[in-house]
């Protein structure tokens, strides 16, 4: 065993520490851990760190000065503080390996600062208003009189301070399983040696550290197309988080879930909204049935789309304030209060040191990495956003845990990887879309036209039935199912419509688990709902079920 010396008053104490915890001490001295074999030593400090780290870790930072082969300041490093990160992180802490989660911003990345969280608060404000307007057909009135309003103001407020609030939990969590939370900007040591240097947010000197396994999780931030003043007078999904009032009228830039989603909650809160789609319509990767649905639906609600633009051209501002948005195809659009750019997404890589430390990245510069979340470096990982494969927090989440399962849960977990095949995913436009498997011509490319059925269904939800209006008016639920092979084997579902953010989860849970036609036609039907057209969709019963109806 290597001697360093310390104090022998602070090496007893140190022993008994780590002795009352059951950890087996091989060297340490007041500023390094060597070859620890317990996150016991978690509570070994170095005094001139304190004041670098979150106050809730001021006492848990072991630092590094110089770098030796068989000496680590950590089992694990994770850069990136998003929801992947801190799921990885504290499953390999529930392990006893020694974390630290190093992050520059605030806890929780992009889904609960700036995404999925704070975005389903206004998909929530806008399906409220969506109710207040439908109210008359329920017998209600008074929607047209001063009694009911909208105060943006009010939202954002209680919205940022929930925001606030959810950071403290992840802050506490970490806490609670013993992670070392770092404050500020990382980047990989060249050589791939296990190192990374630390800009400490306060300001304060870089620091170094050492980990066996290095995890890059920093996610991805929303990106500005070229054209005279595009950036200038635009905003990102990021800034639309930031307005302090409801734009008078906005046009929304853009044909992924980012662009049709934020462009429903303006509409539905009172804002005039335009949709520039750079070809013919929104949401092209999606099945045909979901993309012209929510297309039909979009109008309806009275958002103007406008198709074949080939973008945005230019962005002037005008002496009264407003925008004038000038299109690539010749059209220009007035008056504008918010330009919203939702084009494209890319991954935060830049002060990474990747290409010194032997992290190979592909098309857009994100990050390479096989099945098991491995990059071309070893000892480094990557996964989320940084990766571009299935930008989900869950998908993140499984993804973070399974890898920390394999590092650092023992033989049993040797082979642990997560699966991408059948992610159920929603969006949350108006109306909602949920979605799970290939679509009709992703199906048929793959097993072939004659292996696949297809069973579909569209009707007016039963909310929408004492509405005293046309048929065709009426806001519509579309249903399919794609099914393949004579077993009829469900490999594509897809919905959208009232309550598909909801209904999707089981139904997701029954197609991982391999269903069939015939396993949702014994399913016996909840009634009245809409979600009982999976199991009832036309013809059904034919094929012989194992149980049920």
């Amino acid at each position: 065993m290597r001697h360093i010396s310390v104090q022998p008053t602070s090496l007893l104490a140190m022993i008994a520490v780590v002795s009352t915890l059951g950890g087996r001490v091989v060297a340490f001295s007041a500023h390094r851990v060597t070859n620890y074999s317990t996150a016991a030593f978690a509570t070994v400090t170095s005094t001139s760190l304190r004041g670098r780290v979150r106050p809730a870790f001021g006492t848990q930072l072991a630092s590094s000065t110089t770098f030796e082969e068989d000496e680590y300041d950590f089992d694990y490093i994770v850069i990136g503080a998003g929801s992947g990160g801190i799921a990885s992180a504290r499953r390999a802490a529930s392990y006893g390996a020694k974390v630290a989660v190093v992050e520059k911003g605030r806890l929780g990345g992009t889904c609960v600062n700036v995404g999925c969280v704070p975005k389903k608060v206004m998909w929530n404000a806008a399906s409220i208003a969506e109710t207040l307007h439908d109210m008359k057909h329920y017998g209600f009135s008074g929607y047209d009189s001063d009694a009911i309003s909208f105060d943006w103001p009010f939202i954002k407020e209680a919205r940022d301070k929930y925001i606030l609030r959810l950071n403290g939990i992840y802050e506490r969590n970490m806490a609670n399983s013993g992670v070392t939370s770092i404050l500020g900007e990382a980047s990989l040591t060249d050589g791939g040696n296990g190192g990374i240097t630390v800009v400490p947010s306060d300001g304060s000197e870089t620091v170094s550290y050492k980990a066996k396994h290095i995890l890059i999780a920093t996610g991805g931030y929303p990106t500005f197309p070229g054209g005279d003043g595009v950036k200038e007078h635009s905003i990102s999904s990021d800034g639309f988080f930031e307005l302090e009032e409801l734009p008078r009228r906005a046009v929304v830039v853009g044909a992924g879930y980012i662009a049709v989603e934020l462009a429903g909650v303006l509409q539905a809160l009172g804002t005039e909204t335009n949709l520039v789609v750079r070809k013919e319509a929104a949401m092209r990767e999606f099945d045909e049935m979901l993309r012209d649905t929510l297309d039909e639906e979009m109008q309806r609600q009275g958002i103007a789309i406008h198709r074949n633009t080939n973008g945005v051209k230019s962005i002037s501002l005008d002496d009264d304030g407003l925008k004038t948005v000038h299109l690539e195809n010749g059209e220009v659009i007035t008056g504008v209060d918010t330009v919203l750019m939702a084009a494209g997404r890319a991954p935060s890589v830049n002060t990474l040191n990747l290409t010194g430390a032997g992290v190979e990245q592909g098309d857009k510069g994100y990050i390479q990495v096989n099945d098991y979340s491995e990059t071309t470096a070893n000892g480094v990982y990557a996964l989320g956003d940084v990766c571009g494969n299935i930008e989900l927090t869950p998908m993140a989440i499984a993804t973070g845990r399974r890898l920390a399962d394999r590092l650092f849960g023992g033989p049993e977990h040797s082979g642990a990887k997560v699966s991408y095949e059948y992610v159920p995913t929603v969006v949350f436009s108006h109306p909602p879309i949920g979605t799970i498997g290939v679509t009709e011509a992703q199906a048929i490319e793959k097993y072939g036209e004659d292996n696949v059925k297809v069973y579909r269904s569209k009707f007016a939800n039963l909310y929408y039935g004492p509405w005293n209006v046309e048929a065709d008016d009426k806001p519509k639920t579309g249903m399919k199912l794609i099914c393949a092979g004579e077993t009829e084997l469900v490999v594509g579902l897809h919905v959208i419509g009232m309550g598909a953010d909801e209904m999707l989860q089981g139904f997701g849970i029954a197609i991982k688990m391999g269903a069939t036609k015939a396993d949702f036609d014994a399913c016996v039907a909840i009634h009245p709902t809409a979600s009982e057209e999976f199991v009832t969709m036309f013809p059904w019963g034919l094929s012989k079920p194992a149980t049920g109806a």
